[in-house]
């Protein structure tokens, strides 16, 4: 589907790829990742033929339908269903023409053609995927200019997986998504059919989707087997054999070098001497292991207070004289990690601002430590930072007593020394920018940290240190992300914000995904029932028990599908683990090439056959849904 064949590439004077090679089979998912500013993007542009290499080919299968999300969010007084809806564009043309077509055999070739590309469920699937993405069937009706910038956004998302293409290119999709969205598009994109090209620093994603890692650094493109947490284990054995070699090299080069040293003069060694210094001129250098700039946080220490920290006593918060959230009875203490979970538009953020005191309550009673210190991170704190000041002049602001060493000190923390604390805001990337933000709210050493979306413009590494630092730091946090990697290793309690409420949620993120699943089940019976309900004709209690039952003994069959390939799933990721074992040992990379290639061989073709089941599977288990569905 796309071959990268020797690809050199500048913009500005800078190398971006150098002689880099890349090639994605039809149909395999692969993730693309390194760090921000590297050429991801401008990737994305030369496969759109937005942009041209200097050197070498970009190339798609010319017959290929690539798509995109569009940079700009859909607006216009159609609704969300039609705008989506109209992204198939064969179809809406096909049936354009039906209206219009007079001869007999053309009109046969129109509805032939809809036929074969499902043109009558065109509506369901739309309203489909808008609803994992957050529109229920009211939302669905209204206008596109109706909705802000994000959730348009995500209207654009939607479009782009409504139109099937052959080729789909996706650039960090679950940053305008909260988690329950996320999640969704997580097992849409795991059952896709096409192929997929991924720029994310989701490693949830990541591992869920992808069967192949495209790893941009040092200017080329490196392909790996498998999903991301694969990806990082085989690039840590390569380096660390990497190493040894070169160790080993470098220790040979100097043991050839003194002896020619010590044998060069004499007349009787002088011919062995000359040929050990051609061998030393012949030695092909092994290249240093480049180690990526680390990422640094590195959150102050609280001094401990007795608990709770917060207590809320029957508390109503909202804005002006309307709550958003009633009768809140909840209480953080210092050891408490908690995820806020719940749709976007529930309140959420809101009781965090509430919370960090961004935000009066309404009603009830909140108490407080009297030496509490918070510190409160939300994105659109990005905007209010002063473009023209460096990170130190912003620091030496809320740090007027303190020395100058001192200020550098706590930007040390974040990373920040050197000429990178004295650049200015504007220059800074977006994941710098949040560690500026990061670093201003802990100068007191808070007690507690409010995160909202804290990870939007960091990569994947600089997410990993946050969790560490997180990790680390000996206070509260109440955190809100659509990253449900972040969640699962920082927080140990989850709070569910929704139906104008906040209770603790029992369960983790996995059950908290299968409630999702149920209640979205549960409004499609509820929609179907009503338009039942609005029809002429009334259907029958009697014979809709046995169209239930009917429905329910087709699925015997689908049923014992999926048990069959249940047990063949399970048979071959026991395959796939042991040739994965085998692949991780150092010592199969020092033996016949052969040998190494044949593993490798044998992995993909487990892996290509794990993936054609659980397709299978897939299919099965949503076929019996349907049809479940249907009947109630």
């Amino acid at each position: 589907m796309l071959h990268v064949n020797d690809m050199t590439f500048r913009l500005g004077g800078r190398v971006l790829f150098e002689k880099a090679t890349l090639h994605l089979p039809q149909g395999r998912k692969m993730g693309l990742v390194g760090r921000n500013g590297t050429g991801k993007t401008t990737l994305f542009r030369m496969i759109l033929g937005d942009a041209h290499p200097d050197e070498g080919a970009v190339r798609v299968r010319p017959s290929a339908r690539i798509g995109t999300v569009a940079q700009e969010a859909p607006s216009g007084a159609a609704s969300l269903l039609d705008t989506v809806l109209a992204a198939d564009t064969e179809r809406s043309a096909l049936q354009a023409e039906a209206e219009t077509a007079k001869d007999p055999s053309r009109i046969a070739d129109i509805h032939n053609r809809l036929a074969d590309i499902d043109a009558q469920t065109a509506p369901a699937r739309a309203a489909r995927i808008l609803a994992g993405l957050g529109f229920d069937e009211a939302a669905q009706a209204r206008p596109c200019g109706e909705f802000s910038g994000g959730w348009r956004m995500r209207v654009a998302l939607a479009a782009t997986l409504f139109s099937r293409p052959d080729f789909l290119l996706l650039d960090e999709p679950t940053n305008h998504l909260d988690l329950e969205a996320a999640l969704w598009l997580e097992t849409y994109l795991a059952s896709w059919p096409g192929t997929l090209l991924v720029i994310s620093h989701d490693r949830t994603l990541l591992n869920k989707v992808v069967d192949e890692i495209a790893h941009l650094s040092e200017r080329k493109l490196t392909r790996y087997v498998g999903n991301y947490d694969r990806f990082e284990r085989t690039r840590r054995e390569r380096q660390a054999q990497q190493s040894k070699l070169q160790a080993k090299q470098l220790s040979e080069k100097r043991r050839i070098q003194a002896f020619v040293d010590r044998f060069r003069a004499k007349a009787t060694k002088a011919r062995q001497a000359q040929s050990r210094m051609k061998m030393l001129a012949r030695m092909e250098p092994i290249a240093t292991v480049v180690e990526d700039k680390t990422t640094t946080f590195n959150f102050p220490d609280p001094d401990p207070l007795s608990p709770p920290l917060i207590a809320l006593d029957g508390v109503s918060v909202g804005y002006g004289t309307e709550p958003v959230l009633k009768n809140l009875d909840l209480r953080i203490d210092m050891d408490d990690r908690i995820g806020l979970i719940g749709a976007n538009g529930n309140g959420k953020s809101t009781l965090i601002k509430m919370l960090a005191d961004r935000l009066k309550p309404l009603a009830g009673k909140v108490t407080k430590s009297s030496k509490l210190k918070v510190g409160y991170f939300a994105q659109h704190q990005q905007e209010e930072l002063r473009l023209n000041d460096s990170p130190f002049q912003h620091m030496a602001r809320i740090m007027p007593m303190a020395t100058e060493t001192k200020v550098r000190a706590h930007l040390g923390r974040f990373g920040f020394s050197g000429d990178l604390a004295n650049s200015k805001v504007e220059v800074l990337s977006g994941g710098e920018k949040a560690r500026l933000l990061f670093a201003l709210m802990s100068t007191e050493a808070p007690h507690i940290l409010f995160l909202d979306e804290p990870t939007n413009h960091l990569d994947v590494d600089a997410r990993e240190a946050l969790v560490q630092a997180l990790n680390e730091y000996d206070g509260a946090i109440v955190l809100v992300t659509h990253d449900a990697h972040l969640i699962d290793l920082v927080c140990d309690r989850l709070w569910l914000v929704a139906d104008g409420g906040c209770k603790p949620f029992d369960g983790d993120l996995e059950a908290y995904a299968g409630l999702l699943m149920e209640q979205r089940r549960e409004a499609r019976r509820d929609a179907r029932a009503a338009r039942d309900g609005d029809g002429v004709a009334a259907v029958d209690k009697k014979e809709l028990r046995r169209e239930r039952a009917r429905r329910r003994e087709e699925t015997s069959a689908l049923r014992r599908a999926v048990q069959d390939a249940e047990k063949k799933m399970e048979k071959l990721a026991q395959e796939v683990a042991a040739l994965e074992a085998r692949l991780a040992a150092p010592e199969v990379y020092n033996g016949p090439t052969a040998k190494l290639m044949d593993l490798q061989v044998a992995h993909k073709r487990a892996k290509d056959s794990l993936a054609e089941t659980e397709q299978a599977w897939l299919s099965a288990q949503e076929a019996i849904d349907e049809t479940l569905d249907e009947a109630s």
